[in-house]
């Protein structure tokens, strides 16, 4: 019994062992490691950081007002 069944077709050697080679190289690609170092978007700095303040008249109000 072999693992790879071909059922419809005539592949020649070359076809076949071209396929097995994909089939291989696939298998061999280890799955990437999730990213742990990073940060999750509740904890960023950027989540916590207020608009820059612009100076002008008037501007010390709108500083209290998100």
């Amino acid at each position: 019994m072999s693992a790879l069944e071909i059922t419809k077709g005539d592949p020649t050697p070359e076809e076949l062992a071209a396929l097995v080679a994909v089939i291989a190289a696939r298998a061999a690609v280890p799955e990437p490691a999730p990213d742990t170092d990073r940060a999750s978007n509740w904890a960023t700095y950027w989540r916590n950081a207020r608009t820059p303040f612009h100076p002008g008249p008037g501007q010390w109000r709108a500083s209290a007002h998100p």
